[in-house]
């Protein structure tokens, strides 16, 4: 592939102007600015495979390359099949445990997939690309790295990184010290056979950004100040929460953009759960909406708090965008299941994860299949054979069910000596309303 030739930007938007509305610039190196006015720019952004998918913190990042794109310029989206067997120390208090190359590998490949779906492929002349920098690192030896980049960035300047510097206290291994020169020479590598002019990361990257632009400097200018290059590094803010903790974890980790690890049901509903103090700083990061429609909902969710305008707005956003239109309708509908106003065909059209999701930490029992399809009665099949889990006897469950309080599948149940006979939801689920509570028999 022939490395992108930058032209004369045509008139879009200003990149960094979006970024400072939106509150995404950190910190930028001199003439960046100068640099995305005056032509189209190739910019790249890391992501190292260090599990099956990415999460809603590699997001934010993904939306620098979305903004970039969208604002003229060419996106280069980095998977870090060689980074990824070494580890970033940036921000961890401890070394990284090594994953195996098959594993890498995997990741790689789903990393890829997602990526391609968020930036344009087809766009011209500022399409996007993906590079892996297992391709050019594979063949290089210990030797010739050592010739090749060593050589230019000494032991005091990579130890004067922050991310390094707080490390030197607890240990470090030289495989993780090493790791900001192996994203510098990623750095030269593009800049020399793609164009590549900026790289941009998360705030807790500037020091292995910058060891890139330095790398570049001193290689291509045999070390002589008053030469003229064209590398720049441009951060954004790391996504905290009002409190100052960090964002993007629930309650059972990390929230993940693959729907097989956090469902779109889980998804809509964490973005759904976040604070009115934190909205307007999310939906600046994290959606497309432009600064008018942003600030006329944070007009109309002022006042009317109760009704959660910029939460929703926040949710329908991303999980379109992340997942689609379809997951998220699904994860409205399956919200109101949640909250008591679902129906039997909502209940249906769940697959597996969404149905999981919402009834996760909802009381379960479990009946043998011969035993649930010999069961002799509904008052029966809610306590003796659900070992009175749901009901202490059978002589309550039938109050319950005179006095109105009991539906399955969203049914009432107006007789407790009728035989059970109901359709069980994905083959096997049965729920229970209780009142305003659920129980879920599972048939096995």
């Amino acid at each position: 592939m022939q490395p992108f030739s930058s032209t004369n930007i045509k008139k879009v938007k200003n990149f960094i102007e979006e970024l400072r509305w939106r509150g995404m610039l950190h910190d930028m190196m001199p003439d960046t600015e100068k640099q995305l006015q005056q032509e189209i720019t190739a910019a790249y952004i890391g992501f190292d495979p260090t599990a099956a998918s990415l999460h809603i913190g590699n997001l934010a990042t993904i939306m620098l390359l979305k903004h970039f794109q969208l604002c003229g310029h060419k996106p280069v989206a980095l998977i870090g099949g060689a980074t990824g067997m070494v580890g970033d120390p940036s921000g961890k208090s401890a070394e990284r445990a090594f994953l195996s190359e098959e594993t890498l590998r995997y990741n790689e490949a789903c990393i890829k997939k997602q990526l391609e779906k968020f930036l344009d492929f087809e766009a011209s002349p500022n399409a996007a690309e993906i590079v892996n920098n297992y391709d050019w690192f594979k063949g290089i030896g210990f030797l010739e790295f050592l010739r090749e980049a060593g050589k230019y960035i000494s032991v005091n300047y990579m130890s004067a990184k922050d991310s390094v510097k707080k490390r030197l206290e607890t240990g470090i291994s030289f495989t993780e010290f090493s790791y900001q020169l192996l994203q510098g020479y990623d750095f030269y590598w593009l800049y020399k056979n793609k164009n590549v002019r900026l790289q941009m990361g998360g705030s807790d990257q500037w020091g292995n950004i910058t060891t890139g632009t330095e790398l570049i400097k001193r290689k291509e200018n045999n070390n002589d100040e008053a030469a003229e290059y064209r590398a720049f590094a441009l951060t954004t803010p790391l996504v905290t929460k009002a409190d100052g903790t960090k964002f993007g974890k629930s309650e059972t980790g990390n929230v993940w953009l693959d729907p097989a690890m956090t469902s779109p049901f889980q998804f809509y509903q964490f973005w759904l759960n976040c604070t009115d103090t934190d909205c307007p700083r999310l939906l600046r990061v994290f959606t497309l909406l432009a600064q008018t429609d942003i600030e006329t909902l944070e007009t109309q969710h002022a006042e009317a708090p109760h009704l959660r305008l910029m939460q929703k707005a926040l949710a329908q956003e991303v999980t379109t965008r992340v997942h689609s239109a379809a997951a998220y309708e699904m994860a409205v509908a399956a919200s109101e299941v949640l909250f008591g106003k679902g129906t039997l065909d909502t209940l249906r059209s769940m697959d597996e994860a969404t149905f999981k999701g919402v009834f996760e930490g909802v009381p379960q029992s479990s009946v043998n299949r011969t035993d649930f399809e010999t069961c002799p009665s509904v008052a029966d099949l809610l306590s003796v054979a659900t070992n009175h889990e749901i009901y202490p006897s059978k002589s309550e469950a039938r109050r319950a069910i005179q006095g109105n309080g009991v539906s399955i599948n969203k049914t009432k149940i107006t007789d407790g000596n009728s035989k059970p006979n109901f359709e069980l939801l994905l083959g096997r689920y049965l729920l229970v309303g209780k009142g305003k509570k659920n129980h879920l028999i599972e048939v096995q």
